[in-house]
């Protein structure tokens, strides 16, 4: 008798959702077996437990590249209570009751609790990142006080901080054309959708995709990708951003965030994509919540602080906790892997590809219907 062996070419479609702000220890740290924490430590030496976090989350929470770098401290992971003048404003967490679903993915599918944010700023260096596995050097995000777009052939009073080889930073317009992930999928033959309803995207901001009139052809908003899954329309890559407010971003409810997420997955998992799909689900940056695992030093630009991530696909390992070092380059290193693309920068180089976290030859695992919640 002869056994086939599989490989991740069963994956005809990658999906990358990505959630805003959040550490794995602020939504997971509680998780059995995983490495998380339930207490921190603050800048005097003390270790201070994990106050319980309200679904609609403090605001004023600073994650720039200066109080970033101040958190981590060097590695020791002590000062996220001086980004907040001294309070515990960073150093708070949710409960399973809290967010039931996501735990529930994470029991069925895989949890990875060394998934780290690219860069120690916020979100757009991050988002980068999930395009093009770099940032250009920008590190901040856009500052604007023009009348228009801040995009490429837009608003040209826009401006992003750069930092370049030297350590100097600069005031840039924010338009780049390094290359991205979708160049080597339209290269390739293959197709990939921008799923969101902002105005500007992350791509608005490559000059070479956003600034085309093509470029509409690859954007919709995040309503139809449930509505792409469930038609059999999936393109081979898609990133998807959450509906307004149901991207967890504080103070945005996460209950009302984890139930589009469910809607979203149920969408997808009723639909004829799901046994070739493998979805990551990834928050982008640490918010300015405490995590208490050092980031590797990569770069001059990171890496940041943990967030979480769950890897859910008919072929992701059941109930697999992955303790290898993943960021968002590894995801577009995933995709490189399985349609053999040459990697867009020194990051997806070395990032892992994510094969640990799968089995292409288990018996494919069922899907994950799962209820939304009546939010508090």
């Amino acid at each position: 008798m002869s056994f086939e062996t599989k490989d991740i070419s069963l994956i005809q479609h990658t999906v990358f959702i990505l959630k805003e702000n959040h550490t794995f220890d602020n939504y997971f740290g509680k998780f059995p077996g995983a490495e998380g924490a339930t207490s921190g430590t603050i800048s005097t030496g003390q270790v201070v437990p994990l106050s319980h976090m309200a679904d609609t989350s403090v605001s004023g929470l600073c994650n720039s590249w200066n109080c970033g770098l101040q958190a981590i401290d060097g590695g020791k992971m002590d000062q996220f209570d001086l980004i907040y003048g001294g309070a515990l404003t960073a150093y708070t967490q949710l409960n399973e009751q809290d967010i039931p679903n996501y735990w529930a993915y994470a029991r069925q599918f895989v949890l990875g609790d060394h998934f780290f944010t690219s860069e120690h700023g916020p979100s757009l260096p991050n988002d980068f990142y999930t395009i093009a596995a770099q940032s250009g050097g920008v590190i901040s995000n856009i500052s604007d006080s023009g009348p228009g777009p801040p995009v490429c052939g837009g608003d040209n009073t826009a401006t992003v901080q750069v930092l370049d080889g030297n350590g100097n930073i600069t005031n840039q317009f924010p338009c780049f054309d390094f290359q991205t992930l979708a160049d080597r999928i339209q290269s390739a033959g293959l197709t990939w959708k921008f799923y969101s309803d902002g105005t500007v995207t992350v791509f608005n901001l490559i000059n070479h995709i956003g600034n085309t009139p093509e470029f509409k052809d690859h954007l919709a908003s995040s309503a139809q990708f449930a509505i792409d899954a469930q038609t059999g329309q999936l393109p081979n890559m898609s990133w998807v951003i959450p509906a307004l407010g149901a991207d967890e971003h504080p103070q945005n409810s996460i209950c009302a965030g984890e139930n589009w997420t469910v809607n979203t997955m149920n969408a997808l998992m009723q639909g004829p994509a799901w046994n070739s799909t493998a979805v990551f689900i990834a928050w982008d940056d640490f918010g300015g919540f405490y995590d208490h695992v050092p980031p590797p030093a990569f770069d001059q630009f990171g890496i940041g602080p943990r967030a979480p991530l769950l890897i859910i696909s008919p072929y992701a390992k059941p109930g697999y906790i992955s303790h290898t070092i993943y960021e968002h380059s590894s995801i577009l290193k995933f995709v490189e892997a399985r349609y053999q693309f040459q990697p867009l920068s020194s990051r997806d180089t070395m990032a892992s590809d994510m094969q640990d976290s799968f089995d292409f030859n288990q018996t494919p695992q069922p899907p994950l219907i799962l209820q939304p919640r009546s939010c508090p």
